[in-house]
């Protein structure tokens, strides 16, 4: 846990300042007191969640590592405190559990825990709570998700349409006309979103859109050993993945066929996680802004706390150029024998 002085030693003041800085001191400048307190959000420091008066903000979250800096969610999380802090807020964050959700109803926990309002990272459709936000109270933003209809809810996320028209536009510029995806499993809202959002890039770019081109699976292992080779068999030239892992699972075992990469096949991830400078080659993908996530999150929460009801907030998507993208070539003989 990070203190005070570790603060004061980050921008070169004293421990004093720091202390009046985050205590709201009128003396300290607005600039200074939110470079303390984005300084203070990023070396891990914490004020009490108890401090009388504070008013609290529950970040919940489930299925989605976030403790490292590598993680998805570490940014994110770090993005919506450096948003939410300097505006007053204090911040827990909850590890959500199915045993939560079944003990308690979403209500009846914030109104026990003096939580004002929530932030949501990595729930599934069939998360308990998710069905009980459709008629909630108390302001609620997801990410991925989407409760409709609720005015105390709205939707943060990138632009999936939009980042999945960048990549097949993209490589049909490169010359590629048949195109595969591969998801995992779509018992997700984003993994079916992106899934449609595929098929509508490749119609908006007049492209075959068959539905054998895609393929979906919760485990990587069915992905690899049943929807790769069956694209593969189609004579596909590139394929999406729905996120950066599956593209980097799929592209190692790829190589491990004798494909080269992009040569024989090019391959493009989505979340621009910061494993894709280091993969071989290089991945490109459609990039979302994680910290932008995050102060985005916060946003539209402080939108609902104030009565604006706001239903989806998205940030535009950005391709991400790397190496694992080449001009198509004719058919690698090694893939007709699959």
């Amino acid at each position: 846990m990070a203190r005070i002085e570790d603060i004061a030693n980050k921008l070169n003041i004293s421990k004093g300042t720091v202390s009046k800085a985050l205590n709201g001191a009128p003396d300290v400048s607005e600039t200074l007191r939110k470079a303390v307190l984005e300084t203070a959000v990023d070396l891990g420091y914490s004020r009490s969640l108890h401090k009388k008066g504070a008013k609290q903000l529950c970040l919940f979250i489930e299925n989605m590592a976030y403790a490292e800096p590598a993680d998805f969610g570490h940014d994110i999380i770090a993005g919506f405190r450096r948003a939410a802090e300097p505006a007053g807020f204090v911040v827990q964050i909850v590890d959500l559990s199915e045993a939560i959700q079944k003990a308690t109803r979403y209500d009846e926990y914030m109104l026990q825990n003096n939580f004002v309002g929530a932030f949501f990272l990595g729930l599934t459709l069939s998360d308990t709570w998710l069905h009980q936000l459709q008629t909630s109270r108390t302001p609620a933003v997801l990410l991925d998700n989407h409760v409709p209809a609720n005015p105390t809810s709205c939707y943060v996320g990138v632009d999936n349409n939009e980042g999945m028209d960048l990549a097949v536009a993209y490589l049909k510029q490169l010359g590629h006309r048949k195109i595969g995806y591969l998801s995992g499993g779509l018992g997700s809202y984003v993994n079916q979103q992106r899934y449609l959002a595929f098929f509508h890039a490749l119609r908006k770019n007049g492209l075959p859109d068959d539905h054998h081109l895609a393929g979906s699976d919760y485990y990587f292992s069915e992905c690899l050993q049943k929807h790769l080779p069956a694209l593969l068999r189609q004579n596909v030239t590139a394929i999406l993945c729905s996120h950066d892992l599956l593209a980097h699972t799929v592209m190692l075992h790829c190589l491990e066929l004798g494909l080269r990469i992009p040569q024989d096949l090019s391959i493009i991830g989505f979340d621009d996680l910061p494993l894709c400078d280091y993969t071989a080659p290089p991945l490109t993908t459609i990039r979302q802004d994680r910290t932008q996530l995050g102060k985005s999150g916060f946003y539209a929460l402080s939108s609902l706390l104030n009565s604006v009801p706001i239903s989806t907030l998205l940030l535009h998507a950005q391709l991400v150029l790397r190496q694992s993208c080449g001009q198509a070539s004719p058919q690698n003989p090694s893939i007709r024998k699959m």
